[in-house]
């Protein structure tokens, strides 16, 4: 194997090691999108694009080449004028023709898929960043709910306890009105009760009165009768 393609086939081989460590959970996509964003890979991102076409350039003209090669040495060995030590030559750069397409041919697919791998890293982990995000807003949201809904039932039960305590207000006055009137009849009872005790009084005052009068007359009367 050439120079050339030896360092393709370290970079197919570097591709595999890649792809295999985007695909197993090795690291999470915060991580993998917290590389992605380096200071050095930001760097590097300002021109990886052109870096990006010049090596698939280079890996298509290598691809090419090896098409070329493979019909090439495909073509001669159709005929049957070669000998057998040049047709197993033929057979050897047919071979090489072959592996280098393969090489060359996964080379190109697995940049394809890496850039691609990137990519959904990336998108996955702006996506979690933004469920967090919905989460947490969805989470605040619920608690400014509940606590809204506690003031909710503090201000019924404050307006409950307002209305029960206005009930028992009304009860209250309805019994003080009550026994207001049940006073104001006892001391109308009472100022009867005492205007027919003075009446009463006024009338033994005056039954004594006469008593005394009576006594006296028939007193005077008994003395006339024994004088005479």
């Amino acid at each position: 194997m050439s120079l050339v393609w030896t360092l393709i086939a370290g970079f197919l081989y570097a591709e595999i090691a890649l792809v295999l460590l985007l695909v197993l959970p090795v690291a999470s996509p915060y991580r993998w999108n917290r590389f992605f964003k380096s200071k050095f890979l930001s760097m590097l991102g300002q021109q990886a694009h052109l870096y990006f076409i010049l090596i698939m350039g280079m890996l298509v003209i290598f691809l090419l080449e090896s098409i070329r090669e493979m019909r090439k040495y495909s073509g001669l060995q159709d005929s049957n004028e070669v000998h057998l030590n040049v047709e197993m030559q033929h057979s050897m750069k047919m071979f090489r023709a072959q592996r280098n397409f393969y090489i060359s041919g996964f080379a190109i697919f697995l940049a394809l898929v890496i850039r691609r791998l990137v990519n959904l890293i990336c998108v996955q982990a702006n996506l979690l960043a933004q469920s967090e995000a919905s989460m947490k807003q969805a989470q605040s949201a619920t608690a400014a709910a509940r606590s809204l809904m506690e003031d909710k039932k503090t201000e019924k039960a404050k307006e409950a306890g307002e209305d029960t305590t206005l009930i028992e207000l009304n009860k209250l006055r309805e019994r003080v009105q009550e026994l207001t009137s049940e006073l104001n009849r006892e001391k109308k009872d009472k100022e009867a009760v005492k205007s027919q005790a003075e009446s009463i009084n006024r009338e033994y005052d005056r039954l004594t009165e006469e008593y005394s009068k009576l006594q006296k007359q028939i007193t005077i009367g008994g003395a006339g009768n024994k004088d005479d």
